[in-house]
């Protein structure tokens, strides 16, 4: 049956991550008032993507970037100290499953490294995966630490078989074929990327995996920025885009379904049919008939790869 999907282009309260997550809960429920069951948030965004990065000058804006950091990780979000505990309970609330992009803190080992998370939530307010960024890229690396392939699935939600990559991860040819051979429907890619090339991606990975594909960004001015963000006034400019959004919902075998939604501070909707993703995987289907595993091998190592194991 048919369902609304909501992907969310509004931007957060950077550096700031109870306000975000009070956005977050907000947008929710805003989203789910127009019947959205399935509610999409881009890349990193709580409490909002280290777009600075690209702009810092190595070797000269050290103590910027430190500065910057310090507030990035006092605001990251702490899973095991219940941070999401108020987006888990509207999306309880409203029954709605919840893909969203964090900028996680290792609390278990070192307390400190930050990771590039996308969490699904299911409608019951659980959550049902953790995937951590395979690799950073770029300067992303002075900021996120690298994940293992712990939450490299498909989780079965009321909406369907929901699996994430994010970014540049979707230029990772076998990391998507993981999700594709897991029975991925709804294919996610929060990411911070936009403009024609990454629409092309986008459509290429809906006709490579007969599924549904939801791209979505950040669109954010400068003039989003919270007036006490370090370096604000000489990083950027008020009227400046620093990020288009471009979000995106494509249908199975690549025609566009809505979007994409071009320097939009709103919220893009999209009906999805989940039957339209089985259907059309007679033709191509990567991960089954039109596999060769009698000449091609590939594994994947899904244990959590921890820096110590303590033996007591």
């Amino acid at each position: 049956m048919p369902f609304k999907a909501a992907v969310i282009q509004k931007p957060p309260v950077l550096l700031d991550r109870k306000s975000t997550v009070a956005a977050t809960a907000s947008l929710i429920g805003e989203a789910a008032a127009q019947g959205a069951s399935l509610i999409v948030f881009p890349e990193a965004y709580v409490p909002g993507y280290p777009a600075w990065i690209w702009r810092l000058r190595p070797g000269v804006d050290g103590a910027l970037s430190g500065e910057i950091h310090a507030r990035l990780r006092e605001n990251s979000v702490d899973l095991a100290g219940g941070d999401l505990d108020p987006v888990r309970e509207a999306a309880a609330k409203h029954k709605a499953t919840v893909v969203l992009g964090i900028n996680e803190r290792d609390s278990e080992f070192s307390g400190t490294t930050i990771f590039n998370t996308v969490v699904i939530i299911g409608a019951d307010g659980n959550i049902l995966n953790r995937h951590r960024k395979l690799m950073p890229t770029n300067p992303e690396r002075m900021v996120w630490g690298m994940g293992d392939a712990s939450g490299l699935r498909v989780v079965d939600t009321p909406v369907g078989r929901i699996g994430a990559l994010i970014c540049w991860e979707n230029y990772m040819p076998l990391a998507r074929y993981a999700l594709y051979a897991q029975d991925v429907e709804i294919y996610i890619a929060p990411t911070w990327d936009t403009g024609e090339s990454w629409l092309a991606t986008m459509r290429h990975i809906a006709k490579e995996a007969g599924c549904w594909v939801i791209g979505t960004a950040t669109a954010m001015q400068g003039s989003d920025l919270p007036k006490d963000f370090p370096g604000r006034d000489t990083l950027y400019k008020d009227d400046e885009w620093i990020n288009d959004g471009d979000a995106v919902v494509i249908k199975p075998m690549g025609a566009i379904a809505a979007g994409p939604l071009n320097r939009k501070k709103e919220i893009l909707y999209a009906e999805i049919d989940i039957e339209a993703a089985r259907k059309s995987r007679r033709s191509l289907d990567v991960a089954g008939h039109y596999s060769r595993p009698d000449i091609f091998s590939f594994s994947v190592d899904r244990r959590p790869l921890p820096p110590v194991r303590f033996l007591d």
